[in-house]
């Protein structure tokens, strides 16, 4: 297997970010999360990135032949020729379609389709237990992180709150656009033998390890 090309698939808090930089170090492979990426192309001014401006500009969403065409470009670049991880995108099965031909059009496809699953009651826990303090920002959660103080920040002792977008029917709303947009590109690669399930509700080094022996079987089945 010359490259390795993965999509990262998940709910909110079901921890891709974390596993992305992990995978990164592990193969050297870049890490494109399409927000950033389209944030970079309006910074620096670039004709698909003015284009996407306007849009923006206009309250509108950047269509979908312009985030296309901005992810074709990226993976023509030099650190993406052994491989790349994409979060963020595709997000519908047009996205899909129109990605895997532009990776044709390269001679290139994708190796697999990662979905970190995580449970909707799980992620409604993590997200929502999340608390930060009012002064500088510093992060607790109440399972897995929480203040020596209820309510208090060990450090500087200011206020923790919630933040509105932690609050559970908001993460429950997340979800739920989760479920009616993601729900058809998981049955989409999985239809293809593309799609692999990771169990995301271990510890992060768990996933980790599963998400490495999912890459070595892969790796084997290419080389048969």
């Amino acid at each position: 297997m010359s490259e390795l090309n993965l999509i990262l698939i998940g709910p909110p808090g079901a921890g891709k970010g974390t596993q992305a930089d992990r995978l990164r170090d592990d193969f050297r492979l870049p890490f494109i999360s399409t927000g950033e990426m389209l944030r970079a192309n309006v910074k620096d001014g670039t004709e698909l990135g003015l284009q996407a401006k306007r849009h923006m500009d206009s309250g509108g969403l950047v269509p979908d032949e312009l985030i296309v065409a901005m992810v074709a470009d990226r993976l023509h670049q030099g650190d993406a020729q052994d491989g790349f991880i994409l979060d963020g995108f595709p997000r519908t099965t047009g996205q899909a379609d129109a990605l895997a031909r532009q990776l044709r059009d390269q001679g290139r496809r994708i190796t697999a389709a990662l979905l970190i699953d995580v449970p909707d009651a799980e992620v409604v826990r993590r997200i929502s237990g999340r608390r930060v303090c009012v002064k500088a920002g510093h992060n607790y959660h109440v399972d897995f992180d929480p203040p020596k103080t209820e309510g208090i920040c060990d450090q500087d002792g200011s206020r923790l709150i919630q933040r509105d977008d932690d609050r559970p029917d908001v993460v429950q709303n997340r979800l739920d656009t989760y479920h009616a947009k993601t729900a058809p590109l998981i049955d989409y690669y999985d239809e293809q033998g593309l799609l692999r399930r990771i169990d995301g509700t271990r510890s992060p080094a768990e996933v980790h390890d599963h998400i490495r022996a999912v890459i070595a079987t892969l790796r084997l089945e290419d080389d048969v």
